[in-house]
């Protein structure tokens, strides 16, 4: 019976190894990418592997797959047992926020079943996109209380490509350095690094490297290249449960194209699951007023809130926020008293909370943890008026985290609560599983000028690069907009600093400046900041490149908002074509850098046509602009 095995098992390798290796391929819809499927017994280095072609050039080679549980060993010398008619696919949805309102996509897909020298089985599901790929794993338990214990994933990227990557940190608060070797320059021994990457593996095309659609019972992970710095290795940050039945791995993605196709990407929400929420009427994106970046221990003190409650109803903005220690409030008034002031006054208040995971100091604790306990906050929240809340400090990426994290989304549908979450992951699709998660901090924000002096010299650069990584994959709650100093000076630009709420995506844009600061801004300026969108219909990246420049287009309704910001500290012409965007009889105004770093230039009413060949800005060191079109 051995021998008639391994015979069959032989003729089985032949038949597969004898076919035309297009066979084993996969190819986007408009044919640019395409994804060769290598079994161990067709690759050198016998292990079951994937190589990425963009426009006839490849740009991954041998990128490794497999899986390991603490009873099965599916890497290695996996035969391919299988593999499926190629299936068309098509995401077709509508999005509340992020950087396009309606969201249409379509892939190719196969799946390629593996079988390893004991029979057992791992299942590859891959989708060919126009705009990149994704993958994931399916096994079956063949033990009870089986665990994946380990993932094989490897992306090997090309010896010296340009890479900007974030060491990682379970707060995602880290900068992206521009790196050819894989190491940071000043801590060459880290080899252990966030989602998102961004990679340029040839001249002028990208492969951006994340994760989609984490359920219940999932991890996060991560990239550890400590092996071979040019191999980045999946890392699972916690044991995960198979349970009974099949076990499916969350999407492992690849954003491949040029920048603009990286950056307008809206793959992370396409492989992730549908809208949970049929009532979203609730859900509102909006500008918020925020007390921290100014007054750190602020929200106690009832006087300097009623300030911020004020802010937002001079500047017309939908929110405020009332941060940590609100629970310890005084000089005049309370919470309750807050709440009620803001509503008198037509803002919707939104409060701070501790997760009660990591750091235990500011409160309030514990409210959140145990169901009885959260849907009785969350009542009371409800009934009170609060539109919102913002949870902190939480605990990486194990698999606990992530279904604490599920938990507050599920539970708040009930109650009508807007969701941001602080000190937390990086977005992997929830925004649209879960449209009430409104933002998340996952990055390196302004807030850190109250921390350290980092910030002041990296900022410009770090800002330029964020619109080409972190803020591809979704959401996120930078804080931008500070015209004056905190803790530590900014020497970014009054234009720079315009621009951020237009180049940065978040459905709550918390402004975190003085109110006299706002108060004494340019008319025009003001009237920018009052009925500037948070949410958008779309997104165009007209041009750019990280950590040098960056010029984006956002769309709501027949507006269009256009913004750039130089990285470098030497002056610079930002350079947009404007081919994409109607501007036939309509007109611009232009809000650009003053004469010094603290002041603006503003142009209003000026006509355009067709004839107009593209935007032509001269900005200051770190300087910027907006024009807004209609």
């Amino acid at each position: 019976m051995n021998l008639l095995r391994k015979t069959w098992m032989m003729l089985v390798a032949v038949m597969i190894s004898s076919c035309h290796t297009e066979t084993l391929d996969i190819v986007s819809p408009d044919g640019d990418l395409k994804v060769t499927m290598e079994p161990a017994e067709e690759n050198a280095y016998g292990e079951a592997a994937f190589s990425v072609d963009y426009k006839g050039g490849r740009i991954l080679s041998q990128s490794q797959l497999g899986l390991e549980t603490d009873t099965q060993k599916l890497v290695g010398n996996l035969k391919l047992k299988s593999v499926s008619a190629v299936k068309r696919v098509t995401d077709d949805y509508n999005m509340i926020t992020g950087k396009r309102s309606h969201c249409v996509n379509e892939a190719s897909e196969r799946i390629y079943s593996f079988e390893n020298e004991v029979g057992q089985t791992l299942e590859v599901t891959f989708r060919v996109y126009n705009d990149g790929l994704a993958f994931k794993y399916g096994i079956n338990a063949v033990v009870d209380e089986e665990n994946i214990i380990r993932e094989h994933t490897t992306y090997t990227v090309p010896k010296g490509a340009r890479r900007w990557m974030q060491q990682y940190d379970p707060g995602y608060e880290k900068f992206f350095p521009l790196s050819t070797d894989g190491k940071l320059t000043n801590r060459p021994e880290v080899d252990l690094w966030g989602y998102p990457a961004l990679v340029e593996p040839q001249d002028s095309v990208f492969v951006l490297i994340t994760e989609a659609n984490i359920r219940r019972g999932h991890c996060g992970s991560l990239l550890y290249n400590g092996g071979q710095r040019d191999s980045y290795q999946v890392r699972l940050a916690d044991k995960q449960s198979v349970g009974d039945g099949l076990w499916e791995s969350p999407w492992r993605l690849l954003i491949i194209g040029d920048l603009s196709d990286v950056v307008e990407s809206t793959l992370v929400t396409d492989v992730s699951d549908p809208s949970k929420v049929e009532d979203t009427e609730w859900i509102n994106p909006g500008m918020v007023s925020w007390i921290y970046w100014a007054h750190n221990h602020g929200s106690k003190d009832y006087q300097i809130v009623k300030e911020y409650i004020d802010l937002a109803t001079r500047m017309k903005w939908p929110y405020d926020l009332i941060d940590w220690e609100w629970d310890e409030m005084g000089n005049g008034g309370n919470l309750q008293d807050a709440v009620k002031y803001a509503l008198e006054q037509g803002i919707k208040p939104l409060l701070w909370y501790n997760s009660s995971t990591s750091w235990l100091g500011p409160g309030p604790l514990y409210r959140l943890n145990k169901k009885e306990d959260r849907e009785k906050e969350y009542k009371w929240l409800s009934d009170m008026g609060v539109a919102g809340i913002k949870v902190d400090f939480f605990t990486g990426d194990s698999v606990a985290t992530m279904n604490y994290y599920m938990d507050l989304l599920e539970d708040a549908v009930k109650y009508k609560l807007m969701l941001n979450f602080h000190g937390a992951t990086i977005p992997r699709g929830w925004q649209r599983t879960y449209p009430h998660l409104m933002s998340v901090e996952g990055v390196y924000g302004a807030e850190w000028y109250n921390n350290n002096s980092l910030l002041t010299n990296r900022a410009a650069e770090h800002n330029v690069t964020l619109p080409f990584t972190r803020n591809v994959v979704g959401p996120m709650d930078y804080t931008p907009g500070t015209f004056s100093d905190s803790q530590h000076p900014h020497i970014t630009s009054h234009g720079h600093e315009l621009a951020l709420p237009v180049i940065f995506e978040s459905a709550l844009q918390h402004m975190p400046d003085r109110p006299s600061v706002y108060d004494n801004l340019p008319e025009a300026v003001k009237h920018l900041l009052s009925e500037l969108p948070t949410a958008w219909d779309d997104t165009k990246l007209l041009a750019g490149y990280p950590g040098v420049e960056v010029v984006m287009a956002r769309r709501k309704g027949d507006v269009w908002y256009i913004a750039g910001i130089n990285g470098t500290n030497e002056p610079r012409t930002l350079r947009a074509p404007l081919a994409a965007i109607s501007v036939s009889g309509k007109q611009m105004s232009l809000f650009k850098d003053g004469t010094d770093d603290r002041s603006f230039a503003i142009e209003e009413n000026i006509p355009l046509s067709d004839e107009e060949t593209g935007l032509e800005i001269k900005c200051l060191p770190r300087g910027g602009f907006v024009a807004v079109i209609r």
